[in-house]
């Protein structure tokens, strides 16, 4: 099931809006089969290990990081072909919550006569699916936010000059952060300020995939729909959805349309677009994780209202004074201990700087 996990990873940045999902195929105590799902409407896992297989899957083990499907979508299910291979039994990490999968995988096995369990490492494969889960189960995305900052906590100085806080290593790390997601949120101020491209700039051969590189959806809050049709964030490959108070509002709204923009209407809170509608709605066009590379207030009302699954801070050695931009905009506190806790779940060095990387304590549930 480990090897299973680690085949799993090599589709960390290609699988969405599908599941990472990796399969290894065990006769007589010897792995005969290895397979990974790499893209959607290409083939799953299991049926790329049992190809390596062949018929020395007759009598063998599947180990799954997921139930195996059982339902038709852009590929025929996976579960009868792993019965009519010839499988006895079939190890899954984790039951699919997915509505037309849940149980009926291991219910069609079972009824063929294979042994069924469920439970192997689970910890470790939600963990890798972590935005899939999250879609499903929460129907929102997992939303990861990251910061660049110095050492005391800011991100620009007074004049907004902020190229680069960060060192060329962290900035390249930044690169596969993007990646891993499905969509980059932001804010109008910081595209506009930025003039922010949001694309992922390293080659298929940097990334260590085969094929074309999947350019995340840059999502953009511009409530006034302030965006100009000629922003650089159009000349990147990739789509662009805007979400806005009132589509016809802004004076770009056909040019946007024009350049490819998606102009989506959100409710309107008083002090913002509602952030839940926004990401419900993600989850709904099949973004199973989001990176906010946004402002202080953005990034401080997703915390505020505690969305934020995962938080990689990127921290530069260097001093920008108390006249510098925070990182984040927060509710003040009455007490001490109201203070949202965060636990650490890796602090590594990046060049000259240290990504840190933190979940809530305790996580989010919402």
């Amino acid at each position: 099931m480990a090897e299973a996990l680690r085949l799993a990873e090599q589709g960390t940045t290609t699988t969405q809006p599908n599941p990472r999902v990796g399969c290894v195929i065990v006769r007589d105590g010897q792995v005969v089969g290895r397979g990974f799902h790499a893209r959607a409407g290409e083939p799953h896992a299991e049926v790329m290990a049992l190809r390596e297989a062949g018929e020395l899957a007759i009598g063998g083990t599947a180990y799954v990081t997921l139930e195996p499907c059982a339902h038709v979508g852009r590929t025929p299910p996976c579960a009868p072909q792993l019965a009519t291979a010839g499988v006895t039994r079939v190890v899954s990490a984790l039951t699919d919550p997915d509505p037309r999968v849940t149980g009926a995988g291991h219910g069609l096995l079972e009824s063929q006569g294979i042994q069924v369990d469920v439970g192997l490492l689970a910890e470790e494969a939600r963990w890798l699916n972590r935005g899939f889960l999250s879609r499903i189960e929460r129907g929102r995305p997992w939303v990861t936010a990251k910061i660049a900052q110095s050492l005391d906590g800011r991100t620009a100085l007074a004049n907004g000059e902020s190229r680069w806080i960060t060192g060329v290593e962290a900035r390249r790390d930044v690169q596969f952060l993007r990646a891993r997601h499905g969509a980059i949120l932001t804010g109008i101020d910081t595209v506009l300020t930025d003039d922010a491209r949001l694309n992922v700039r390293l080659s298929a051969e940097a990334l260590g995939i085969e094929g074309p590189v999947r350019q995340p959806v840059r999502v953009v809050l511009d409530s006034g729909l302030r965006l100009p049709p000629f922003a650089p964030i159009f000349d990147a490959e990739g789509d662009v959805w805007l979400y806005t108070r009132n589509i016809q509002e802004g004076i770009h709204h056909e040019g946007l349309s024009a350049r490819g923009a998606t102009l989506i209407a959100a409710p309107h809170d008083g002090a913002g677009l509602d952030l839940d509608f926004v990401l419900q709605d993600l989850a709904d066009r099949g973004i199973n994780e989001v990176l906010v590379e946004a402002g202080p207030k953005l990034i401080g009302a997703l915390i505020d209202h505690q969305r934020v699954d995962e938080l990689v801070v990127y921290q530069a050695p260097i001093l920008l004074g108390h006249q510098a931009q925070p990182s984040l905009a927060l509710e003040a506190l009455a007490q001490l201990d109201q203070a949202p806790r965060w636990h650490i779940l890796e602090s590594k060095s990046v060049g000259a700087d240290l990504r840190i990387t933190l979940v809530p304590h305790p996580p989010t549930t919402q």
